[in-house]
């Protein structure tokens, strides 16, 4: 068994890391059969690591408490490699030498393509920080899940492995996760090369992080695509862009960071002009920047398409390329997890402040976020081979509490159909025109022009 001395560095980043979809840290005392389970539920779900030899955070003084020697771990080793069912394939188990607490077990375990099962027979995977049981149907939609190997490691024998180990994106990775291995070693423990006739090659995943230019170097598109639209309308047209579509390039994080700045660039100049008064729209940053990253880290790489962010009037849509993965649908999408590219969300979970922080939560997030602002949830759906995700600039409230607020806030402006409907978010003119009809019955709102033909009518506060 591979024994590697680590440094005060490094056992710091283990002390420090929380519990999460991909971390669990354990004391040496657990029972192996209850430790099954947790590596189970790893391998069941997206993969990740356990430190076995580590305390709780909640345990007082050193909580470094490692095995004296490597004999000790018999007993786990043997029930997580033997016992399982089937075995675990493409396993890292290594022990961390500390210079005086003894050696961590660490186990660096690979979403795996089959199901697995404890020696009792139970079925786990992961769920954010804990493990759930899982049996039934739900484990036949597991199975159906794992289908074949992630396209993220597809194996790429035309890119020179010191491509990437000389890239700075792979040095700037490594300094921020505080690691001292050596890059190839590196990138090969973080399943970032694959076998091919025989030698490790770079792999998708490994060059969607660390190539300088993934877009050039992978058969498939994988870029973003934002556009500015001047419509309201489903289909629009050339002449409706305000500026040519900007297409973001890059390795996978700074296509995140770089997506959102420019998104964030439109959506503050975000507005439209009726009857020669400027109308501002207002979006909560956080529920995009949630979506944004969603749709870079979860979307079919394998798919000859960009994500494509478009910016209208009255809405955003953001269109990533494949339908949702494994066992997820419309109507779990809250409540379930899964990652089409588990290697990918692990490495950028594992940065510091990571732009994905919380497996799963970034919908929830979203959700809450666009509640806040006043806007309702956001619309998922599927389209031939794409995922989208809308966020209307509709209101939770009433179209008449949308009015009497305008009003509110501009007691000497006018509000025709139109801008009711951009300021509402509903389409319906029909829906408008009945909230004005009660306006304007009840003595509310009044005719700027009693003689202004219907199709022109505009309002005024009475």
């Amino acid at each position: 068994m591979e024994v590697r001395k680590i440094d005060q560095d490094e056992i710091k980043a283990i002390l420090d890391l929380n519990e999460d979809h991909f971390n669990d840290i354990k004391s040496k005392r657990i029972a192996p059969s209850k430790l099954q389970e947790t590596f189970v539920a790893f391998a069941n779900a997206d993969g990740g690591d356990i430190f076995v030899g580590v305390e709780d955070k909640s345990e007082p003084g050193d909580r470094v408490a490692g095995f004296q020697e490597q004999e000790e771990a018999n007993g786990i080793l043997s029930t997580l490699l033997e016992e399982t069912n089937p075995s675990v394939e493409n396993l890292l188990v290594e022990f961390l030498e500390t210079e005086r607490n003894g050696l961590i077990l660490h186990i660096g375990i690979p979403k795996s393509p089959k199901v697995h099962y404890t020696s009792s027979g139970d079925c786990y995977i992961r769920v954010n920080a804990s493990k759930r049981k899982i049996k039934g149907e739900r484990v036949t939609q597991l199975a159906y899940s794992k289908g074949a190997e992630p396209y993220e490691r597809k194996a790429l024998p035309d890119i020179d492995v010191d491509d990437i180990t000389d890239s700075q994106y792979l040095a700037d990775y490594m300094r921020r996760v505080t690691s001292h291995l050596q890059p190839e070693v590196f990138l090969r423990k973080q399943r970032l090369l694959t076998k091919k006739d025989g030698d490790r090659v770079p792999n998708v995943g490994c060059i969607l992080l660390f190539d300088e230019e993934p877009q050039a170097t992978l058969d498939t598109r994988c870029a973003v695509k934002i556009y500015r639209l001047r419509t309201t309308e489903k289909e629009y047209k050339r002449e409706q862009l305000a500026e040519m579509p900007v297409t973001i390039n890059g390795p996978v994080e700074e296509v995140i960071e770089s997506t959102i700045a420019q998104v964030s660039k439109y959506i503050d100049g975000a507005s439209f002009d009726d009857n020669g008064t400027l109308v501002k729209l207002s979006y909560p940053s956080e529920a995009l920047k949630e979506i944004l990253v969603n749709a870079v880290i979860h979307r079919d790489y394998s798919l000859n398409d960009d994500i494509h962010v478009r910016i209208f009037d009255n809405r955003v849509e953001i269109q990533s390329p494949g339908k949702l993965p494994g066992y997820m649908n419309l109507g779990n999408l809250y409540d379930e997890r899964f990652s089409r590219n588990p290697n990918l969300v692990r490495l950028l979970h594992n940065l510091p402040d990571p732009v994905n922080h919380d497996i799963g939560e970034g919908l929830d997030t979203a959700k809450n976020e666009l509640k806040k602002a006043g806007l309702v949830d956001p619309v998922f759906e599927e389209r031939d081979n794409a995922f989208i995700v809308t966020i209307r600039h509709q209101k939770l409230a009433s179209i008449e509490d949308v009015v009497l607020q305008y009003f509110q806030e501009n007691p000497d402006a006018s509000i025709g159909n139109k801008l009711v409907r951009q300021l509402s978010g509903e389409d319906d003119m029909q829906k408008v025109k009945s909230a004005l009809q009660r306006l304007r019955a009840n003595g509310t709102i009044k005719l700027e022009d009693e003689n202004a033909t219907p199709f022109n009518y505009r309002y005024v506060k009475a």
